[in-house]
């Protein structure tokens, strides 16, 4: 089995939604032998699906990864390139190329094109792989950049990257020496701005799509009502945690 694969497949059982589903399939099979075990792992389940479905938890987990990098403003020198990095897209042919994008990739576009217009004179660079699809990540970020207005010569595509530490190992050569913006989702934007670093690239940070937002804001009944967003804010602090032991470890 191809190790890429079983990378994704092994991280895909530890996370959150998994563990739940998992302890109650545990607590249904031993029912009848360990009722004792059965209930604890019942217990388990109910307190993991609920904590992390609340937002306060969810941001308490959040807050840490997304609160290293501030939003970019300005860079006091011209800017050569706008690092977009993967993420997922679903190519539809009904579609225009914006709405084929995830929600990831669309905001990461977003992020760029709002530092384009403040640097006009740097190039976007695309990246992230076809996965299943049958057009790369990359490609079809490059096409909605076209149709929100970017010209073609300013755009180049990096396609074959399947995660962060393969994109900077290949962006590496081409931006190095060069005044670089890295736009992912700030979350992500921690465990890739070390990747970079590795490689001898110091980029400047451009955190896109932030989960916690109004953190001082007063808090209402509403904020303690368990929400599918929430697990999914959780779900993903979790990975990254997941991927910055990871990325520890290899270093």
């Amino acid at each position: 089995m191809d190790l890429f694969l079983l990378k994704k497949i092994i991280i895909a059982l530890i996370m959150p939604l998994s563990i739940v589903i998992l302890l109650l399939v545990l607590a249904i099979v031993f029912y009848q032998y360990k009722k004792r075990f059965s209930y604890s792992c019942l217990i388990l389940a109910t307190l993991l699906l609920t904590l992390g479905s609340l937002g306060p938890v969810a941001n308490l987990v959040m807050a840490p990864l997304e609160s290293q990098y501030s939003t970019f403003t300005r860079s006091s020198k011209p800017v050569d390139y706008i690092i977009i990095l993967g993420c997922k897209h679903t190519t539809d042919a009904q579609l225009p190329a914006t709405s084929e994008l995830g929600i990831c990739s669309l905001q990461r576009l977003v992020e760029a094109m709002r530092i384009l217009r403040i640097h006009p004179e740097a190039h976007l660079i695309t990246s992230g792989y076809a996965g299943n699809d049958e057009t790369s990540n990359a490609e079809k970020v490059k096409q909605a950049a076209m149709l929100l207005g970017v010209a073609e010569r300013k755009i180049i595509v990096e396609g074959f990257a399947q995660d962060t530490e393969e994109e900077a190992q290949l962006m590496a050569p081409r931006v190095s020496g060069k005044n670089v913006v890295l736009v992912t989702n700030s979350d992500h934007m921690p465990r890739a701005i070390k990747y970079f670093q590795r490689e001898g690239i110091n980029p400047i940070p451009a955190p896109a799509g932030k989960w916690t937002k109004g953190m001082n804001d007063e808090k209402h009944w509403q904020d303690y009502i368990p929400k599918p967003k929430n697990l999914e804010q959780a779900t993903h602090a979790w990975y990254e945690s997941i991927g910055r032991v990871v990325q520890w470890l290899k270093s």
